[in-house]
């Protein structure tokens, strides 16, 4: 029976009906399912967290073991090495991968702005009013080579900098990297809410670009830019399409819960230490946050060619590179999430 219901899967994965409801009607091929994340306090990835507290998972029948590293370029290499069987993560890693030969893709959309604040130490705000005054500054990001450090390079590129111009420092997405500014170990910083909410009403930085709002991401991206996405090789959802499906479910429930959610739901459903220690500041960024979230889960043509473009820009590797976004992302998980 099982070596049958195996045959069934492959042959629907084989003839593209992967997410269909032929594949729903199946049991799980994986129940236990390791996922790999870069700074789950974040609000980047808190369609992953309602997904988690609200249960949607597990109505899925699937028990998903969190893994959380320093950021995003540390799951991304721990989805390479094997440690995890997926990620949530930012849509730029499938291009580089897909550009490296490695099939990698994403599977639902979760953020459709990057939701990625560039700011400065409030004591260094006369003297750096943009990017373009980063050079010699220490910047910090979730990780090196995370979608926090590639927003601040492209900020500075765009300023006629290079990412050598300025020193970048991992400072994690949690109250360490608050501390960060507040101890001056970094002068500026790319991060995430609520991070950059709770220095900003502290009082402790000022605000240069702001990728939270539809306005913001165009005038640095000059287009929408997806953010954060469920990704995968491509041989997990080939081998597991109905649990790549269930997948995809739970986190698009969170994604229409979140549709409909205010601020105070918000702050009731995550662990109380995503509070750093204040509610009201955490509603607030809640608030900011929301309007990122994906509507559809679906990545569109404008946003992959926005992201490819800031990477052709960025990164030499890509010069001579041609990747064809449409291996880029699976579209009928998220087409048929229910």
């Amino acid at each position: 029976m099982k070596c049958m219901r195996l045959l069934v899967a492959a042959a629907v994965a084989a003839i593209g009906l992967a997410a269909g409801p032929a594949a729903m009607a199946q049991a799980p091929e994986k129940t236990k399912v390791v996922l790999g994340v870069g700074g789950k306090p974040l609000l980047y990835y808190l369609p992953l967290t309602i997904a988690e507290r609200k249960g949607f998972f597990k109505a899925q029948g699937l028990d998903v073991e969190i893994n959380d590293f320093g950021g995003g370029a540390k799951s991304l290499q721990a989805l390479v090495g094997g440690s995890v069987d997926v990620v949530t993560g930012a849509y730029e890693h499938t291009i580089r991968m897909q550009a490296k030969g490695q099939d990698i893709r994403a599977v639902l959309e979760l953020g459709r702005f990057p939701g990625i604040v560039l700011a400065v130490r409030k004591d260094l705000a006369d003297k750096v009013k943009s990017a373009a005054d980063f050079k010699g500054l220490k910047v910090g990001v979730t990780a090196p080579g995370s979608s926090t450090y590639l927003t601040a390079v492209y900020a500075m590129s765009k300023a006629g900098l290079k990412a050598t111009d300025a020193s970048f420092v991992g400072i994690g997405g949690g109250a360490g990297s608050v501390a960060a500014v507040k101890n001056a170990q970094v002068d500026a910083i790319s991060h995430l809410d609520p991070v950059i909410s709770k220095l900003e009403a502290d009082g402790d930085i000022k605000v240069l670009v702001d990728t939270r709002t539809e306005e913001g991401t165009k005038g640095l991206f000059g287009g929408t830019n997806p953010a954060a996405v469920l990704y995968l090789k491509k041989e997990f959802a080939d081998a597991n399409p109905v649990t790549t499906q269930r997948l995809t479910n739970a986190l698009y429930a969170a994604l229409q819960w979140l549709a409909k959610a205010t601020p105070a739901e918000v702050a009731d459903a995550v662990p109380p230490e995503y509070l750093l220690g204040d509610r009201k500041l955490y509603e607030a960024a809640a608030k900011a946050s929301l309007p990122s979230y994906s509507r559809t889960g679906v990545v569109t043509k404008e946003g992959m060619d926005s992201v490819y473009a800031t990477l052709k820009q960025l990164d030499p590797e890509f010069k001579d590179v041609s990747v064809d976004l449409s291996k880029t992302f699976i579209d009928t998980f998220a087409k048929q999430a229910k």
